[in-house]
């Protein structure tokens, strides 16, 4: 089952980047990146948005709704 922790992952992995250049593009903490990634906690709307943005892909499909 697909979880939007396993597409952040993904969508990181696809540009190359560890956890911690993601959270530093993104100004946020590395651990706040490791839980999304491990689905401990959902990402905000507004933390949603900024993923949309810099991944350039749908909130649909970040949040399993799409493929």
């Amino acid at each position: 089952m697909e979880t939007i922790g396993k597409r952040l992952k993904e969508l990181r992995k696809e540009k190359g980047l560890t956890q911690v250049q993601l959270a530093e593009e993104l100004k946020i903490d590395k651990s706040t990146i490791a839980k999304y990634e491990t689905d401990k906690i959902e990402p905000s709307i507004s933390m949603l948005k900024a993923f949309v943005k810099y991944f350039k892909v749908s909130a649909d499909y970040i949040l399993c709704i799409t493929d």
